[in-house]
């Protein structure tokens, strides 16, 4: 309740200045004793009203509950502190009450896969984070398996296609924020109609030019990073181009002042200063290719019962999105039950990688720190010195 901010009555105005609320730092106790005596008043009011009319919708009591305490609390606002303080209460609890809405869905997703899935990791930790489902069958302990040859083939199929989609992606927006020619513009064209594209078309492209003509031998990590990486580039791209945006004017204009070409001025001001930027929006882009399914689908063709692959270019290989996907719709309670393992595996990595771009995109000292391990080690120690 400390969330609702208070307004303190306006002080009388002085000539010449502005009538404006004083915002009190802190929630008083009298705001607190408002807020929940208007929340106990129109629950308490709703309540009675449902009982009477012999109605049992727990939605519509919660929804109307709501809205009686918006208009008790309106009411108590206004006659007590004036218009302009129940203006500011009300926008304050609507973006609270907005902020709690959009969690909602958020914390009970979080909460349920913790419910299902903590119990299969925890079981013989750290078992089942570095072993393969091989040897587990449908009536199998659900130990026995594991996401180690799922976590393998994730972090080499995502890794090849960043190193393959995330230099060509940062190359693509540096030319398009500093070109001006009408080559960039159809460029430009291409990288926004490429973003609208749903990602299971790039897992069919690549089905149809590399899968296919290859037959059975045609699967591979290797055709699932290429299907990660098309997915990536033009994510990568917009996402850079906004970074590159954000470069002061002015240093390119004293770049060019001294007589600096542009492709140096490029290389040594505009993507050093942005590099920080970049390094965050190439982790997003790799966060959200962690969990892609649809790409993967037709390209990977790994088996949730095989065993380790550490070679991308040879042979099916799994990851984390195909083996949810093969023991979710399993019918053995067992393997569902793996399913949900693997589901919190692949949550958790998401989490750290936006975890880390929110380090990284912070601007604070942390994120310079973080950012800093990036360097070549002979620009690490001179910062590290200056």
């Amino acid at each position: 309740m400390s969330a609702i901010s208070t307004l303190e009555a306006p002080a009388p105005a002085q000539p010449g200045t502005i009538d404006r609320p004083q915002r009190a730092p802190r929630a008083s106790t009298n705001s607190v004793f408002e807020v929940l005596g208007s929340a106990a008043a129109g629950m308490a009011l709703v309540w009675l009203s449902f009982s009477v009319a012999g109605l049992s919708a727990m939605f519509g009591q919660a929804l109307c509950s709501f809205i009686a305490f918006v208009i008790i609390y309106a009411l108590v606002s206004r006659s007590r502190h004036g218009v302009l303080v129940m203006k500011d209460r009300l926008g304050t609890l609507f973006v609270w009450a907005g902020s709690a809405a959009a969690m909602v869905p958020l914390f009970l997703i979080i909460g349920w896969l913790l419910v299902r899935g903590l119990p299969v990791v925890a079981a013989h930790f750290p078992h089942f984070l570095k072993a393969d489902a091989a040897d587990s069958g449908p009536k199998a302990p659900t130990w026995t398996a594991g996401v180690g040859a799922a976590i393998v083939g994730t972090v080499e199929q995502v890794g090849l296609a960043t190193l393959v989609a995330g230099p060509i992606a940062i190359l693509t927006a540096t030319f398009l924020n500093e070109s001006g020619s009408g080559y960039s513009q159809v460029v430009r064209l291409v990288v926004d109609a490429m973003t609208g594209t749903p990602e299971i078309i790039a897992g069919l492209f690549v089905y149809l030019i590399w899968v296919d003509p290859r037959h059975t031998a045609g699967k591979s990590g290797l055709a699932a990073a290429m299907a990660l990486g098309i997915m990536m580039l033009p994510f990568v791209t917009r996402g850079a181009q906004e970074v590159l945006r954000t470069v002061p004017g002015s240093l390119r204009e004293a770049g060019m002042a001294l007589g600096a070409p542009h492709w140096r001025l490029t290389m040594r001001v505009v993507l050093p200063t942005a590099r920080v930027g970049l390094i965050t929006i190439a982790i997003l882009g790799v966060a959200r290719a962690v969990g892609e399914t649809a790409a993967v689908l037709f390209t990977a063709g790994g088996s949730a019962h095989a065993h380790f692959n550490w070679n991308p270019f040879h042979g099916a290989q799994l990851d984390l999105p195909l083996y949810v996907v093969q023991f979710a719709n399993s019918p053995s309670g067992n393997e569902v039950k793996e399913a949900w393992g693997g589901a919190l595996a692949l949550v958790v990595i998401v989490v750290l990688l936006f975890s880390l771009t929110r380090v990284l995109g912070s601007g604070s000292s942390g994120g310079a720190r973080l950012s800093r391990w990036f360097l070549p080690p002979w620009r690490r120690l001179s910062s590290r010195s200056g």
